[in-house]
């Protein structure tokens, strides 16, 4: 059921101002689901959790989201709502299977547009490097609806890692796709430079930092660095122009060009997730 669907739900157990300091923030991963709770609403949280169960019959547990996305490893604390206790599943996105945890790996719904939009950018033949791939859901779509030669998936949490390689193994791609655990940057210095036509930087929080690793991964012609930042922007000020503004003209040799943007998604009042899809080209001399 669509999320006007639990609105018209919520109206029974919620009042209006209720229901509007609720919003969209339920997630559905596999059979979980996940939602974030206002604490005034923490005392009607039994009454949500069970009416969550009743419109998606799927549901076989809903936990509620006890911290922010945290720490190196990408995890949020979770705490049991409803249901039956366990935290791993497996969610089905654009004819995938992802085995997760997701009280170990880091894993949103919310990004399938995404992940698919940047497969559909592929050209076949092209080598991959996923510098932030948590249980491989970018990277085993691009290997399932484009043609890579190759893509080298990298993260750091060695849960994530873990699902990854059954995830690689469960949707068949092991000739494409390669696990690495690791620190991308590291990665990419040891084992990975010059290797990639198209770089994929899916964590905001480190984009920034890791740039210059994401151009050293680069052929040395250059390629495409899919880059995902984190933006607050007030009423008139465009997301997507307020994080192109903070791309250096150019960095490690390449000239930085940003060929289009997107709001991926707003992560919180007047904070936005945006994807620039910037072309870096060899500089001259």
């Amino acid at each position: 059921m669509s999320g006007r669907g639990i609105k018209a739900k919520l109206k029974e157990i919620l009042s209006e101002e209720e229901i509007s300091e609720f919003k969209s923030s339920l997630e559905i991963i596999g059979d979980l689901a996940i939602v974030k709770l206002p604490p005034r609403l923490e005392s009607k949280a039994s009454l949500i959790a069970n009416l969550i169960m009743s419109v998606h019959r799927n549901v076989r547990a809903v936990y509620s989201q006890e911290s922010p996305v945290l720490g190196e490893y990408r995890v949020r604390r979770l705490r049991l709502l409803a249901g039956k206790p366990g935290t791993e599943t497996v969610h089905r996105e654009h004819g995938c299977m992802f085995k997760v945890d997701v009280a170990e790996a880091y894993f949103s719904p919310r990004l399938q547009y995404e992940r698919l939009r940047v497969a559909k950018l592929l050209v076949e033949g092209e080598v991959v490097v996923n510098m932030f791939a948590g249980v491989g859901c970018f990277s085993i779509i691009m290997a399932k609806h484009a043609r890579p030669s190759r893509v080298y998936s990298i993260d750091l949490n060695p849960k994530a890692y873990q699902y990854m390689v059954e995830n690689v193994l469960l949707n068949r791609v092991a000739g494409v796709v390669k696990p690495i655990l690791g620190d991308s940057k590291l990665v990419v210095e040891r084992e990975l430079a010059g290797v990639a036509d198209r770089v994929l930087m899916p964590l905001p929080l480190k984009a920034r930092e890791y740039l210059p690793s994401a151009l050293k991964a680069l052929k040395p012609d250059g390629g495409w660095i899919h880059y995902y930042d984190f933006v607050h922007a007030v009423k008139g000020e465009d997301p997507v122009r307020k994080v192109a503004e903070t791309i250096p003209g150019s960095l490690e040799g390449f000239k930085l060009e940003v060929s289009s943007g997107r709001v991926v998604r707003s992560v919180g009042p007047k904070w936005y997730q945006v994807v620039l899809d910037i072309l870096a080209e060899k500089t001259s001399g």
